[in-house]
C-alpha cells in the first residue's frame, strides 16, 4: 500500500514477501545481526519501504510500533538495552521508529525527505505524543564519536521526567566519552541523518550510549515530545506530507 509518494520516490508499507525481502537486505548491509534474519519484533511492526518511482529501486526502510500509553514502553525495542520506566507515566500515543537506514550508495537528501514526510502521516493518524527510538552510529569504536557525544551531552539530553535509565552491560557516559568542549559543525558531521533530524525537531537524547556488538553499533536513545517540535519545523513536516 502506498502511503505517499512525491517526485522520484514513493513510501510504501510493506505487506508482500519481495518486498519485506528488499527491507532486509537493505536492513542488511547496515546491521550486523540482520545479515541472518529479522528479530521477534519485526512480527509487532509495520515496515515502511522508501522506493523509486522509475525503477522499483529499495532505498530506504524503517520499522514503527505504535505504543497506546507510556506504560508499554517496555515492550518496545528500544526496552531491551535501555529502561524506560521514566516513560510510563506519560498518558499519551507513542511511535517507536526502528531499523532505519538508507542505501549506501544513495544521497538524495529528497529519499530522507520523503521517510520524515511518511513518518509524519503515521505519527499524526496515531495522535501520538512521542516518537522515540535508538539512533544508530555505525561501528563500535566510540572514540570516533567523541565530539558528537560530547555535543550530546552538552545540548540535548532528556529531562529526568522521562530520562532513560541504564540497563545495558555495555555502555558509557555521554560525558565521559567526549570530554571537552565540542563544535557544533564537527560533532553533526559525524552524527547519523536520523538523529540529526531527531535533532532538528527538538529531539533529546539518553545520557549514555549503548555499545551493541551484536548490531555492529552504538545506539542513542532519542525521543521527541511532538508538542515540542518548533511550529515552523511541525509546519514543514506536514507540509511534505500532503
Amino acid at each position: 500500500m502506498t502511503l505517499l509518494s512525491k517526485g522520484r520516490y514513493r513510501a510504501v508499507e510493506v505487506r508482500d514477501p519481495i518486498r519485506f525481502d528488499r527491507v532486509m537486505a537493505l536492513r542488511a548491509a547496515a546491521f550486523r545481526a540482520d545479515r541472518a534474519g529479522g528479530d521477534a519484533h519485526d512480527a509487532l511492526c509495520r515496515h515502511i519501504l522508501i522506493e523509486e518511482v522509475g525503477t522499483g529501486a529499495a532505498v530506504a526502510t524503517f520499522r514503527i510500533a505504535t505504543l497506546s500509553h507510556g506504560n508499554e514502553a517496555g515492550r518496545s525495542y528500544s526496552a531491551a538495552v535501555y529502561d524506560l520506566t521514566p516513560l510510563a507515566h506519560l498518558a499519551v500515543p507513542m511511535v517507536e521508529l526502528g531499523r532505519f537506514c538508507i542505501h549506501p550508495d544513495r544521497h538524495d537528501p529528497d529519499i530522507l525527505r520523503l521517510a520524515w514526510a511518511a513518518l509524519t502521516r503515521i505519527v499524526d493518524e496515531a495522535r501520538a505524543g512521542m516518537l522515540f527510538g535508538c539512533a544508530s552510529f555505525g561501528g563500535t569504536d566510540w572514540t570516533a564519536y567523541g565530539e558528537a557525544f560530547a555535543f550530546l551531552h552538552e545540548r540535548h539530553v532528556a529531562p529526568s521526567m522521562w530520562r532513560p535509565r541504564a540497563k545495558a552491560p555495555r555502555r558509557l557516559s555521554l560525558s565521559e566519552a567526549g570530554a571537552g568542549a565540542a563544535d557544533p559543525r564537527r560533532a553533526m558531521a559525524t552524527m547519523p541523518p536520523l538523529l540529526r533530524t531527531y535533532l532538528g525537531m527538538g529531539g533529546r537524547v539518553s545520557d549514555h550510549a549503548v555499545i551493541d556488538e551484536e548490531m555492529d553499533t552504538i545506539h542513542v536513545f532519542t525521543g521527541v515530545e511532538v508538542k515540542a517540535i518548533p511550529a515552523a519545523r511541525r509546519r514543514l513536516l506536514r507540509a511534505n506530507a500532503e
